[in-house]
């Protein structure tokens, strides 16, 4: 005979209500403290610049403008700066991939001879470092300079990621599967390729993401190491815009002063909208597999 069993709810203490009450309270002003701004950044782009200028925004847009969006977009470098830092990112991601998940799945084998003195070699650069000087010459000599590969190579090994890849590797990858794959005839290459890397979704999605954020958010290299303008990312882009426009309307005086410092505010937050949205908008797709893999890679060190 079957019967059914009926699911009893636990009930609450008083002390455990007021608990949760506290909890819960603090966990929604901390995320409110953290989302405002970036609300408010949203509304003051299209808002009145005297509007923002006198503190009147709060939560809703005060005199509902597109100027600043408009003369964003009348920017031809704009779109350019967004295919250079589409391709770099992308370049970046795959060179990144590859020598980061091959260099961690490599120092996470136990058969790995000298895998210590290995991995002291790869953690110097994490506390030494050269300077911008030496680096700057060394790009010079190399030939890189004024390319697009400045902003690619020097940064495709990560001694950070690569050693997230190596703990997941180790904690998530079974010795047993190694085993198996030897006994059916597999061969190193065929069991990184064809076995760890199919299992290794969320640590290849949380080093993607990692390097196109650092790619996307990047200009320092570019300010160092690109002069061309067809080369320029959408950072620098959108620097040069920025700097340009304010200049301008400290020139200016009168009603034009007035129209020029007011367009330069409104495209200050633009440039903000512009320069995030699309980094805002991957993330949900990727973040069921960034939470699982920064847990997977922070279990052991």
């Amino acid at each position: 005979m079957s019967q059914k069993v009926k699911k009893k709810r636990i009930k609450k203490s008083k002390q455990d209500i007021i608990f949760d009450i506290i909890v819960y309270s603090i966990a929604i002003i901390i995320t409110l403290l953290a989302l405002y701004p970036m609300y408010f950044v949203l509304i003051a782009s299209f808002s009145d610049a005297n509007a923002v200028a006198r503190g009147i925004v709060d939560f809703f847009p005060k005199g509902f403008t597109l100027k600043g969006y408009k003369a964003l977009i009348d920017y031809k470098e704009i779109w350019i700066g967004y295919r250079n830092t589409i391709v770099y990112a992308a370049l970046s991601v795959l060179f990144s991939l590859a020598l980061n998940l091959s260099a961690g799945y490599v120092l996470s084998r136990k058969d790995l001879y000298g895998k210590k003195g290995i991995m002291i070699f790869y953690m110097i650069p994490m506390f030494f470092g050269g300077g911008i000087v030496p680096a700057f010459l060394n790009m010079k000599k190399l030939g890189l300079y004024d390319t697009m590969w400045a902003l690619i190579i020097p940064g495709a090994v990560s001694t950070y990621n690569i050693i997230v890849s190596r703990t997941f590797f180790t904690t998530s990858i079974p010795e047993e599967l190694w085993d198996s794959a030897q006994i059916d005839g597999a061969n190193t290459y065929q069991f990184f390729f064809k076995i760890v890397l199919p299992l290794s979704k969320a640590i290849i999605a949380v080093l993607a993401l990692w390097t196109i954020v650092g790619r996307w958010n990047g200009y320092f290299d570019a300010l160092l190491y690109i002069r061309k303008p067809d080369l320029q990312p959408l950072q620098m882009v959108l620097r040069s815009i920025l700097v340009n426009n304010q200049m301008t309307s400290s020139l200016l005086v009168g009603e034009a002063g007035a129209e020029a410092r007011e367009l330069a505010e409104l495209i200050k937050y633009a440039v903000i909208i512009v320069s995030s949205a699309p980094i805002i908008c991957i993330y949900p797709f990727v973040q069921k597999h960034f939470n699982q893999g920064v847990m997977l890679g922070s279990i052991k060190g």
